[in-house]
């Protein structure tokens, strides 16, 4: 009797079974590589620096690219984060009534310096009226080598994937032109926890 159950063929509940564990190990490979493909390169070690100074660094779950959306240099010439392909940008949105953005712009102008001769181009964008930008124009003239730059209807927030959520709201984008960190509210960029983000993104591009 033993010996004629030994000989019986797998029962087709069993193979059925079988071939669904199979499949559902297929589909969490697929999974996990669909997930992985979604997400900005090296943004793990990115996020891993949101700590100190950083520690409300976000960091986007998909790629997401720069907006196209002009602002303006100080000569009024248009120009879109595209514009600055090839180099890691640090984009702040300020303005002169902010008092969070004019305690941080000291430390943005020190981060410039900083990365001197570098791919890193730290841009502040004023989002003071078109009434307030020369007074936005002098403050900025106070903290080189920053130079000016203006969006006087304040479009570019609002361009933003999410939108930027107030100011200051800084960007940070690899040489792609793709996101790799943000970070709402003030901070000092002249610290090692910003160096550590900035160093990151340039190893990543």
């Amino acid at each position: 009797m033993s010996e004629q159950s030994e000989a019986r063929p797998p029962r087709p509940w069993l193979k059925w079974a079988l071939g669904g564990a199979a499949l559902i190990g297929v589909a969490a490979v697929l999974y996990i590589v669909a997930q992985a493909s979604f997400t900005p390169s090296g943004a793990g070690g990115v996020k891993s620096l949101a700590r100190g100074e950083m520690a409300k660094l976000v960091v986007p779950a998909a790629a997401t690219p720069a907006p196209a959306t002009s602002f303006y240099d100080a000569a009024g010439k248009p120009l879109r984060v595209a514009d600055l392909k090839g180099k890691v940008v640090v984009l702040n949105l300020w303005a002169t009534w902010c008092a969070p953005c004019v305690a941080e712009m000291p430390t943005l102008a020190r981060l410039s310096q900083e990365y001197a001769g570098q791919p890193v181009e730290v841009v502040a964008v004023s989002l003071d009226r078109a009434s307030e930008v020369d007074k936005a124009r002098l403050f900025i003239a106070r903290h080189a080598p920053l130079k000016f730059y203006s969006d006087p209807k304040s479009s570019l927030p609002f361009a933003f994937d999410p939108p930027a959520a107030g100011v200051p709201t800084t960007v940070i984008y690899g040489k792609d032109g793709i996101e790799r960190g943000r970070l709402s509210g003030g901070a000092d960029w002249s610290g090692q926890d910003a160096k550590a983000v900035i160093d990151a993104v340039l190893a990543q591009s």
